[in-house]
């Protein structure tokens, strides 16, 4: 049986994945102590690797497809087709960024303020792009973990990932500057999207993935609604796209249906309640393909 050789972020991003995978109809089962998941689809064969080397390893063509950081893409350097962006991160959908950041008494006020300082980061290769265009010359080192706890003892400023910036502002760190915002993307190697049966697959993967991302935060509602208050409701009614509306038997109305944020729902169904719409049901999503 032909098998695509599917990488999945190990480490922050990995739960995160897994769920979104569930999400997208595949199940993923990781042992604590195995690098070589599970997964309920005969087809893939799936690994469990470092987002940092993920690329590397796609376009060396030991692995066919995978997703990590496009940080970590630009980082290496690697020639990869890039197949989806997915927006989804640890915490919520977001992308992140990689950011300049100094301890809160630093008289470091902009990147400017860099030049002929010391800085540690993982991402030095872009770091270091990032200076040369700005015309500022400084030491970048690479930092093997803990890098918010180097400054400013060790060096004078921090190039770090942050989501929300609550880790920088804990350990008392200002933020000066972004370096890169990022998202996670579904990359494959050039020779693997060239093999019919394996394009098919990433395809396939990659609309159901999206699929998946977009339905994080989005629920379904449907509901009743007299004759008369038809037009009323769909005033108040927002909408993915326009709302599906069915007749009701012996003219009894419609049934309405749509797909809202799930942020704004919580105050609109009480508008649509007062509006006359009955028996209202919000229920969750796996995916929505647009």
């Amino acid at each position: 049986m032909a098998k695509l050789r599917f990488g999945i972020p190990k480490g922050s991003l990995q739960e995160a994945t897994i769920d979104m995978m569930k999400k997208a109809g595949y199940k993923v089962y990781v042992s604590s102590r195995s690098y070589y998941p599970t997964a309920d689809d005969d087809e893939l064969s799936v690994r469990l690797i470092r987002p940092q080397d993920m690329s590397r390893y796609i376009e060396k063509e030991i692995i066919d497809a995978g997703l990590t950081g496009q940080d970590w893409v630009e980082e290496a350097g690697s020639d990869v087709r890039c197949i989806e962006k997915l927006v989804y991160a640890k915490q919520q959908l977001t992308k992140v960024r990689w950011v300049f950041a100094v301890p809160e008494s630093s008289p470091i006020k902009s990147v400017e303020d860099l030049q002929g300082k010391r800085i540690a980061t993982e991402l030095v290769n872009v770091t270091k792009k990032y200076l040369k265009e700005k015309g500022i010359q400084a030491e970048v080192e690479f930092s093997h973990g803990a890098t918010e706890a180097k400054a400013p003892d060790l060096v004078d400023a921090i190039v770090e990932l942050t989501e929300t910036g609550s880790s920088l502002r804990a350990n008392k760190l200002r933020i000066i500057d972004t370096v890169i915002e990022s998202s996670t993307v579904f990359i494959a190697n050039h020779k693997s999207w060239e093999d019919p049966w394996k394009r098919q697959k990433i395809e396939n993967l990659a609309i159901l993935f999206q699929g998946a991302v977009i339905a994080r935060d989005k629920v379904g509602l449907k509901m009743n609604i007299s004759n008369e208050g038809l037009n009323v409701l769909l005033e108040k009614l927002p909408a993915l796209r326009k709302p599906t509306i069915s007749p009701l038997t012996e003219d009894a109305g419609y049934a309405v249906e749509t797909i809202l944020d799930e942020s704004v729902v919580r105050n609109i169904i009480p508008e649509l309640k007062r509006a006359g719409a009955e028996g209202i049901i919000e229920y969750p999503l796996n995916k929505v393909v647009l």
